[in-house]
């Protein structure tokens, strides 16, 4: 289960990686299972849509059950099928690295976290360390 406290773990380990690592300013969001946001935040200086951004990494990983980096790798190998997948998920499916999935140590999905700011393998990499701290596994998918 991805508690409150677990998703307020991974928000502030992943900014805290971020200023560790010298990144662009980001923008986290932490979504439960379900899809309902558990965890959100700016820092100061992301531009406006970043936030959409990293709300649709997360929303798409979640919603076909893969990483977003995996959802990369398949607009490139089937762009007809994310196109289409795109549609089906009202829009919000950004196919680029820093959709992270959130897994329990069964392996079942608890969350998703999304990242946007720097380059993708940055936000992906802020989110991995934030859900490794948090003592759940992460799935950002094969690219």
């Amino acid at each position: 289960m991805l508690t409150l406290r677990k998703a307020q773990t991974i928000l502030k380990v992943a900014l805290a990686t971020a200023r560790e690592k010298s990144l662009k300013p980001l923008c986290v969001v932490v979504f439960d299972a379900r899809g309902a946001i558990k965890v959100a935040a700016s820092e100061d200086g992301t531009s406006l849509g970043r936030m959409q951004i990293a709300m649709g990494k997360a929303k798409g990983a979640l919603s076909l059950g893969t990483g977003s980096r995996t959802l990369e790798k398949m607009a490139r190998e089937r762009p007809h099928f994310i196109t289409a997948a795109t549609a089906a998920v009202g829009g919000e499916l950004v196919p680029v690295g820093g959709g992270v999935l959130i897994r329990d140590a069964k392996g079942g999905i608890v969350g998703v976290v999304g990242i946007s700011g720097d380059t993708s393998d940055n936000d992906e990499m802020a989110a991995m360390a934030g859900i490794a701290a948090a003592g759940l596994m992460a799935d950002g998918g094969q690219g």
